[in-house]
């Protein structure tokens, strides 16, 4: 009997907790596991310690200049997006173990501070195909940024250029390349989904190359396809109708009514990134552009090596954030092998779980020249438009500068592997 009036007692309070509870206005939370905990069998308990652990967490942020970390961000970005374009942000591929060995990885990286070094002074500057930027920290290609905040591609424009980062933007931006690179007031590199129709592609890349943009990023990191169930799973809980905001576009699928695609004479049945792609399609695009052409996805230490050999000018090590293959590696680890095939002969960028200052120590002691950052900064634009975005890059700057300073390296060309213990093999 005493259980059951405990029970009774718990199911009345979880009930007051809930009615109160700011996650009734959050789309996309999911009552449904709750609603298993609340089934009876004595589990009323349980939800209500998971409910109560949830409510007692820090208030959403209500300015960016709140933000303690960028992590803060994400919460905001839930609470005001729709499910499935949070779901979007969200999603790895099958059971999301390679988006979170993207976080894991760093865990097995120790940094080893220095004292005694005068670190008043810090230089965080890299420089890439001969342009000097101020930080390491790019902002990675990411499509549909409408679909996070109206001002899409524009606000993190112009974030990069108060900030005075690298932008990439992609084949799937819903703004078209001339008006982004005028929000940033110079030309940002343009990410590349080549279609398996040659003259849509050649289009594409003299477009992007007329618009002065001075580096083509060519993507292979999706080539076999993806099943994200995560972004199916949030899709779920999204009844909208909304097929005036959504452009059906998948690795086998081109919408139609992308910017970029705008005028071309294409089939609607054209695949965003085609099976058959070799290393033959390297010199194609060589002989097509003047472009320095960077190659997304690589993550072996043969794939770089080929890479070099066809003439490649730059490699991004990356899995496209763990929505590019279920195969439960961090780019972090795959970073090291990257950098020896390479052997310092072109540059080295990579992204993938970047979300705080130290996993950038941590990349550019493994011999990165830049790291990319995506999810973090699609939080902030979602969360609070441009000033949303400029926050986050300010905070990982800051981050950076704390532990160059921790670590006595005082530029980047000063971070070296002998400032972590690898552990990673």
């Amino acid at each position: 009997m005493r259980n059951l009036v405990e029970e009774a007692a718990s199911r009345r309070r979880f009930l007051r907790l809930l009615a109160a509870s700011p996650l009734l206005a959050c789309s996309g939370f999911s009552f449904t596991p709750m609603e298993k905990l609340l089934s009876g069998n004595g589990k009323t308990t349980a939800a209500l310690a998971a409910l109560e652990g949830l409510a007692q967490g820090e208030a959403l942020l209500a300015v960016p200049e709140q933000a303690l970390n960028v992590m803060e961000f994400e919460a905001v970005a839930r609470k005001k997006l729709p499910p499935a374009h949070f779901g979007y942000l969200a999603t790895g591929v099958d059971e999301d173990a390679t988006l979170r060995a993207n976080r894991e990885g760093f865990a097995r990286l120790q940094i080893r501070a220095r004292r005694l070094i005068d670190v008043e002074k810090i230089n965080m500057s890299v420089r890439l195909f001969g342009v000097t930027w101020d930080s390491p920290i790019v902002l990675a290609p990411m499509g549909s940024q409408k679909a996070f905040h109206p001002d899409g591609e524009i606000a993190v424009a112009k974030a990069a250029r108060a900030k005075g980062h690298l932008q990439v933007l992609s084949t799937v931006t819903s703004t078209p390349v001339e008006a982004v690179n005028e929000a940033r007031g110079a030309p940002v590199w343009f990410q590349l989904y080549p279609t398996d129709e040659w003259n849509i592609t050649r289009a594409v890349t003299k477009r992007a190359e007329a618009a002065g943009c001075p580096a083509l990023v060519l993507t292979v990191d999706t080539q076999g396809g993806t099943n994200r169930e995560t972004l199916l799973k949030f899709r779920r809980m999204d009844s909208r109708q909304c097929s005036d905001c959504h452009i059906r576009v998948t690795p086998t699928s081109v919408g139609t009514q992308r910017p970029m695609f705008a005028g071309l004479n294409r089939s609607p049945s054209s695949a965003l990134i085609p099976l058959n792609m070799t290393w033959d399609f390297i010199k194609r695009l060589r002989d097509t552009t003047t472009m320095k052409l960077v190659v997304k996805g690589i993550v072996t230490r043969e794939d770089a090596q080929l890479a070099v050999e066809h003439g490649v000018d730059g490699l991004i090590v990356s899995n496209h954030g763990g929505r590019g293959e279920e195969s439960n590696r961090s780019t972090i680890e795959s970073l090291p092998e990257v950098v020896e095939g390479v052997a310092g002969r072109i540059p080295v960028l990579i992204d993938g779980g970047f979300r705080r200052g130290t996993d950038i120590f941590k990349a550019l002691a493994l011999g990165a020249n830049g790291v990319c950052i995506g999810r973090p900064y699609a939080w902030g634009l979602a969360a609070f438009g441009q000033p949303g975005v400029e926050t986050v890059l300010e905070i990982l700057r800051r981050e950076l500068l704390t532990i160059m300073r921790q670590a006595g390296a005082t530029s980047v060309d000063k971070i070296t592997r002998a400032h972590v213990i690898n552990q990673l093999r």
